[in-house]
């Protein structure tokens, strides 16, 4: 089957692709994926919650990552239930594929070609 141009991990959005490292290792709720691309970056990168979820619908549709409702009771909740999120099987190839890439192009550009 063609693979559609949006699932080709070479046109991964920035934002994508943060969302995706920060969901590689483990799974988050909304809050932590902000804080976790937030304190990688130094505080250079911020993410807000109106850009986050949309992001994550999409790769969840791409079959990215995948989610989950928390388990927790009201009682630990602070706030609205926490949906959980963790990267999928295409999701680490996206991320792979994508670094095969840039390890080639930076071999390629120290040969000078």
């Amino acid at each position: 089957m063609a693979r559609k141009k949006s699932d080709d991990p070479l046109d991964l959005t920035p934002t994508e692709e943060m969302v995706l490292y920060a969901v590689r290792d483990r799974e988050r709720y909304g809050l932590e994926i902000i804080d976790a691309i937030e304190k990688a970056s130094g505080g250079r990168r911020k993410i807000g919650f109106s850009s986050l979820y949309p992001t994550l619908k999409k790769l969840e549709e791409k079959g990215f990552v995948t989610s989950r409702w928390g388990d927790e009771t009201p009682e630990e909740l602070t706030g609205a239930r926490r949906r959980y999120y963790v990267i999928a099987g295409e999701g680490s190839r996206a991320l792979n594929a994508k670094e095969v890439f840039l390890s080639g192009l930076r071999s390629v550009m120290s040969m000078g070609v």
